[in-house]
């Protein structure tokens, strides 16, 4: 039944509300689903049948990753709901967790308009927000007074400003947003791989300075899991040292991976490329962090996740969990469900009786 549901809703949103979005600035449509969402969020009937219409559980979906309990194993990845309106309605719309932001310590209010592209022909988007938020002190008193149904992750990345690129200004950065969060939300996601900002390269994804940063966070006590966001970009040794670095420091895991800066469509315009673009890039870092850690480090793998066969390919290849954002805009919202019974199919059809069976299965 749930099937047949999902395929009539999927219909309906690619062939008559996805073109009407489609026809208006990507962002102002954005700003409106947000909206559209916060309202159902705050309403019992409106958040009960979001739940009719989108939410699929199944207990091989059921997994306890770093001492987090999540349903099923599909996130909203961070860039999306970056002031945290929407923890009430994701849920129900199926989520298994969020990550909120990024999240900075003084507020942005982002980089020049235009700053969000479709590149529909290529399931890809451009974006170059350039870290937008209200700031760690206010998204910090909005969260602090919600309850959660599901797993909500902190992204933390520094203030999109030149004066916190300087490496000491910018662990600062990073240290009050970090303290500021420290009895709100289930875990910490330290990104330091946004491809939009003031600076021409991410300067703590230099090993040498990740190296500072990580030993200024952990000079107070970890009372939740730790995780590092990479970038697609990375050359080879540069990745190696960034996880040798790690390896000193108590990191539960990797997100894997952020926008990726290699143009490959001639697309004019600033900002990092999501969705189909970013994909292969994503998967082979999923592997080669995996491989790197012998599959003792978590991996979320995001990027390019469209229906359950891409969610499951990560999976596979080493990642616990899975992230997306772009591949809801391209097909609606009720691909979450749709992804988490494709997954549970997949799984019996593989004799898993646990998502936790078949993560890394392709790389043992």
């Amino acid at each position: 039944m749930k099937k047949i549901l999902f395929s009539i809703e999927r219909f309906l949103y690619t062939k008559v509300l996805k073109p009407i979005f489609f026809v208006f600035d990507p962002e102002a449509v954005h700003d409106f689903v947000s909206s559209c969402g916060y309202f159902f969020g705050t309403n019992v009937v409106t958040r009960k049948l979001t739940a009719v219409f989108c939410n699929y559980q199944d207990k091989s979906l059921e997994q306890t990753v770093a001492g987090l309990k999540f349903k099923n194993p599909i996130g909203l990845a961070a860039g999306f709901d970056k002031d945290a309106k929407l923890t009430q309605i994701l849920p129900e719309v199926g989520f298994g967790f969020e990550e909120v932001g990024s999240i900075t310590a003084k507020a942005y209010v982002g980089n020049q308009k235009p700053r969000l592209y479709r590149l529909p022909e290529k399931q890809t988007l451009r974006v170059n927000y350039g870290l937008k938020n209200f700031g760690a002190v206010a998204v910090r008193e909005k969260l602090s007074k919600l309850k959660f149904k599901f797993i909500v992750g902190i992204s933390v990345a520094k203030t999109n400003n030149p004066e916190t690129s300087v490496v000491a200004a910018g662990i600062d950065d990073y240290f009050f947003t970090y303290k500021t969060f420290a009895d709100v939300g289930d875990y910490f996601t330290i990104n330091i791989s946004c491809p939009n900002t003031c600076e021409e390269k991410p300067i703590f994804a230099e090993p040498e300075n990740l190296d500072l940063l990580l030993q200024k966070l952990f000079s107070i006590p970890k009372i939740k899991p730790v995780f590092v966001k990479l970038s697609p970009d990375l050359a080879e040794d540069q990745l190696m040292k960034i996880l040798s670095v790690c390896q000193k420091y108590p990191v539960d895991g990797f997100v894997c991976t952020n926008l990726t800066k290699v143009n490959k469509f001639n697309h004019q315009g600033k900002g990092g490329f999501s969705g189909k673009a970013v994909e292969p890039l994503t998967n082979d870092l999923i592997t080669k962090v995996y491989k790197f850690y012998g599959g003792k480090k978590i991996i979320i793998g995001c990027g390019g996740v469209f229906n359950a066969r891409d969610a499951y390919k990560k999976i596979r290849l080493g990642a616990n969990l899975v992230q997306l954002v772009t591949g809801m805009i391209f097909e609606g919202p009720q691909l979450i469900g749709q992804i988490n019974q494709g997954i549970a199919q997949m799984l019996h059809r593989d004799g898993f009786t646990s998502i936790t069976q078949a993560v890394g299965a392709d790389n043992k």
